[in-house]
């Protein structure tokens, strides 16, 4: 199977694999522990095989990229939870429902959106670079507007361990085996041959990714679909929402298209696979919270894959010229 065609067919071998994790969580419930153990290895390997595709003399250029993280944190940080108090206004008045779409909606992701983004062309090397901020900023804020919305004792309640360790180990460790890979590459015949090995594997981890965080992720929530099912319309209204937000901001900045992508992609992708630790130490009365947290991840794979291919189509390119006229006439 080549890499080609699979990279052409890619939309298809998700959707598949999406089918065949629920499948797999309804059938099989008391693998999701198996599962679990799973997601962070698989997350780890499908980010080493997309840093491989990013030349790092464009990673260290991203950095210095202020237009782009002047979006990238005003879109998570500003923009974000304004939406997201709005629309949790349409939510029942019940804290541990409001603390749940608190935790995972003000939390830009910092792990497969990166995959998201270079599977719909956008710049994943300006992502990339953008992250360690991102991570920063997040768990210096998160804490901020809890304590905003919902009062001291919640906010006390946030831990930055697992922040910290997502970094370590989804980022920071796979980007530096990528980074020495390269130097391989550049040096050795050998280090070609696995550099195309690690190509042809970016469309199979991609599936694997989505299966083991489904099939880990669902059973959590099949229990209590009755009792969390009024978020599932604010997580489909942030997936409207926010893509048409950061479109506009990215044309008012004059982003190229690139980097249009990438702003869209961290504006719309949460953190839901690093606050669902922070969830689950949260004390017994908020026992609902990692639910509502596992419930937004399910929606968002399934409409990131939507937004994938919308941005890929002739839909996003014919935007520039509706973005154009509202943002400079």
């Amino acid at each position: 199977m080549e890499t080609a065609w699979l990279q052409r067919h890619q939309i298809g071998v998700y959707a598949l694999t999406v089918g065949g994790a629920v499948s797999i969580a309804v059938a099989r419930p008391a693998t999701a522990s198996l599962f679990e153990q799973l997601v962070n290895p698989v997350l780890a390997l499908l980010l080493y095989v997309t840093f491989l595709e990013i030349p790092f003399v464009e990673l260290r250029n991203s950095v210095t990229n202020r237009r782009f993280m002047a979006g990238a944190l005003g879109m998570n940080f500003l923009v974000v939870p304004v939406v997201v108090f709005g629309l949790t206004r349409l939510l029942p008045a019940d804290p541990v429902i409001l603390v749940g779409v608190y935790m995972v909606l003000l939390t830009p992701c910092i792990d497969y959106v990166i995959a998201f983004t270079d599977m719909a062309d956008g710049d994943a090397g300006q992502l990339t670079a953008a992250t360690p901020v991102l991570m920063l900023v997040q768990l210096l804020l998160l804490p901020a507007y809890l304590w905003l919305f919902m009062g001291r004792d919640i906010a006390a309640a946030i831990e930055p361990a697992p922040f910290l360790e997502a970094f370590v180990f989804l980022i920071a460790v796979p980007l530096t085996l990528a980074w020495i890979t390269q130097l391989w590459g550049e040096r050795a015949e050998a280090g070609r041959r696995w550099e195309a090995v690690m190509a042809w594997l970016s469309v199979p981890m991609m599936a694997m990714t989505l299966l083991v965080v489904i099939a880990s992720q669902l059973p959590r929530v099949q229990h209590s679909l009755e009792q969390i099912a009024v978020v599932i319309p604010v997580y489909v209204a942030f997936l409207i929402v926010m893509p048409v937000l950061a479109r506009l901001v990215a044309g008012r900045l004059r982003l190229p298209d690139g980097e249009s992508r990438a702003l869209m992609f961290t504006s719309v992708t949460r953190n839901s696979l690093v606050v669902l630790p922070l969830a689950l130490a949260l004390p017994a009365e908020y026992g609902l919270v990692p639910a509502v947290v596992v419930t937004q991840t399910l929606v968002e794979l399934t409409g990131l894959l939507a937004l994938t291919r919308l941005v890929r189509s002739r839909v996003w390119e014919r935007s520039e010229t509706v973005i154009q006229k509202v943002s400079f006439e």
